[in-house]
């Protein structure tokens, strides 16, 4: 068997106050670092114009997300303004049965709740924008909210942004490439640790 195998699968949390690029690393990860797929969340929002179903999120009714909520199939669901957002348990069982390794882009809340479920195979990274004054402007280059919604996300992400010293790692998304490597570097150290094999590994047995 692979060695790869012999070790229990990772969840990699990327979360950030609203702004901070933590999509857009996620995205390039998944290019980018080999073994890394992607947790697709459930969402009841409507889509935006560059996303599709299935890739970017579920798309669900509230009555849907409700269900699989009750249901017990959420490793983590929350309400974040006027829709609600969840992460599916099945692929993070998997991702962690059979030693490979998932990488979430979700908040706050939900890293809280999945940190506590997959204590043992769970790594957080939180990402920082280089300062406030930067977020406000990636914010309204978007041209996707109006400006009480702006000013929402904005104090929201000063809130947010008290949280860092609850993760693993912290990267200041300054420049994509070089947040990109930090990430690649963090995803490698995990790997090789020794408190990820699975009990009973014989090394000279493989």
């Amino acid at each position: 068997m692979d060695l790869q195998r012999r070790r229990r699968g990772i969840i990699f949390i990327l979360s950030a106050p609203s702004g901070a690029g933590k999509t857009t690393i996620s995205q390039a990860a998944l290019k980018e670092i080999d073994g890394l797929s992607a947790s697709v969340s459930l969402t009841t929002r409507a889509p935006r114009e560059n996303e599709t179903g299935g890739v970017d999120y579920h798309f669900v009714s509230e009555g849907e997300f409700n269900r699989q909520a009750a249901a017990g199939e959420l490793a983590e669901h929350a309400r974040v303004f006027d829709a609600s957002y969840g992460t599916p348990r099945a692929p993070l069982d998997h991702s962690v049965g059979t030693g490979s390794d998932i990488l979430l882009d979700i908040d706050i809340q939900g890293a809280r709740q999945i940190r506590q479920l997959y204590a043992a195979d769970t790594v957080t990274i939180f990402v920082m924008p280089p300062s406030f004054a930067e977020l406000e402007g990636r914010l309204r280059k978007r041209g996707t909210e109006a400006e009480d919604a702006i000013a929402r996300r904005l104090n929201r992400a000063r809130e947010e942004a008290l949280a860092f010293d609850e993760y693993d790692y912290m990267i200041v998304n300054r420049e994509i490439g070089q947040s990109l490597a930090d990430l690649a570097a963090i995803v490698n150290a995990e790997r090789l640790r020794v408190a990820r094999l699975r009990e009973g590994f014989a090394p000279w047995k493989t």
